[in-house]
């Protein structure tokens, strides 16, 4: 393969997915340095706080690094936040040109980097690669740009859309293989969401097999009814519940209990129930910046509703459950025409085991 700038920038690329899953609320970043066709330098941001993907490879080519290209999926940052601006420390380098993926959607950035770099002589290229590193950062440029969490609804259905049956027997409708891909997805969001019936009739752990790290977990709970002895509530989770505020004097011993357990978010109301955009932004407010929906269906209706939802994975099993009692897994309002259903984009389709996976984007 001819080793041009689209060669360099796929090496970065490749670099930036190795912390998948662990770099919120900051984005996948990966950063190659390279004089004279060959590599003497290399890094990815792997956690907020940590130096940036530029800094790691720049480190590692040292002097060298004098008269070099540098090539880094996206645009250097000049403000300080957890880091000191990237920009900085390239122009310190002696850097003879830096090749760009894309342009920072932060608004604190959003081609300031460009401008600084330029103004101290460095040449600068924008443009490689932009469609797939948008893919990969897709997360970090909805929650950047619109201060909300990027919201993925995950579902296991039968085919007839089921969760369960008119008993409320939900385990298990997709096979092994599946409910295993669907734990390790976990790993990748900052946070789980479910209602409190899924709680109250499933009583999940909403955890991660076999991972040091473990998704933020949280109860949409209008009236906290979540009980004190939830498996939810495991060692060392981190739990918030969403709820509506107390009145003065309603202040129930179950609520002072749950409230030793985990964090007790309380949010605005909207026709008696919680105002699912106030609870999205408040959640936003504390870093949490894409989140993992797994049920239950009136959770899930109320989200698409709402408009509130980015991505789908259902995950259908090729069973039949039937009864009009049965739990769906879109419930909420839904739309009155046809013309008004939910339409999907870039939909993928997929066997795992004897399942079928979909998944897609919700059309804005």
């Amino acid at each position: 393969m001819r080793r041009d700038h689209t060669y360099f920038m796929h090496l970065a690329l490749n670099l930036a997915l190795k912390a998948k899953g662990m770099t919120s609320p900051n984005p996948l970043v990966g950063a190659v340095v390279v004089k004279n066709g060959k590599i003497i330098g290399w890094g990815y941001h792997q956690k907020a706080g940590l130096p940036h993907a530029e800094v790691i490879a720049l480190e590692e080519a040292g002097t060298k690094a004098k008269g070099s290209s540098l090539y880094v999926t996206l645009e250097p940052c000049v403000h300080f936040g957890r880091t000191p601006p990237c920009v900085d420390r390239i122009i310190n380098a002696g850097v003879r040109e830096v090749i760009i993926g894309m342009i920072d959607p932060n608004p604190l950035n959003n081609g300031r980097g460009v401008k600084i770099l330029k103004s101290h002589g460095i040449k600068v290229e924008v443009g490689f690669l932009e469609d797939k590193l948008k893919k990969i950062n897709e997360v970090f440029i909805k929650y950047i740009t619109t201060r909300m969490p990027f919201v993925t609804v995950k579902v296991a259905e039968s085919l007839d859309g089921k969760i369960a049956t008119y008993t409320g027997d939900s385990r298990w409708i997709t096979s092994d293989k599946s409910r295993s891909y669907a734990h390790r997805l976990r790993s990748e969001f900052d946070a789980v969401m479910v209602g409190v019936n899924t709680i109250l009739r499933d009583n999940p752990k909403l955890d991660v097999w076999d991972s040091p790290r473990q998704p933020i977990k949280i109860v949409v709970d209008s009236h906290l009814s979540t009980p004190q002895n939830a498996n939810i509530f495991s060692k060392d989770s981190q739990v918030i519940i969403v709820t509506l505020p107390s009145l003065p004097g309603q202040e129930t011993e179950n609520r002072k209990a749950l409230s030793e357990k985990a964090k007790i978010l309380e949010v605005k109301e909207k026709s008696g129930q919680i105002n699912l955009k106030d609870m999205l932004r408040r959640l936003a407010r504390i870093e949490i910046t894409n989140i993992l929906v797994e049920g239950g269906g009136t959770l899930i209706g109320s989200l698409f509703d709402e408009g509130l939802v980015d991505k789908i994975i259902f995950f259908i099993s090729p069973k039949i459950i039937g009864g009009k009692e049965a739990i769906s897994s879109v419930m909420g309002r839904g739309v009155r025409r046809m013309e008004k259903a939910i339409k999907l984009s870039n939909i993928s389709l997929r066997h795992i085991g004897e399942d079928f996976l979909i998944e897609g984007y919700v059309k804005g």
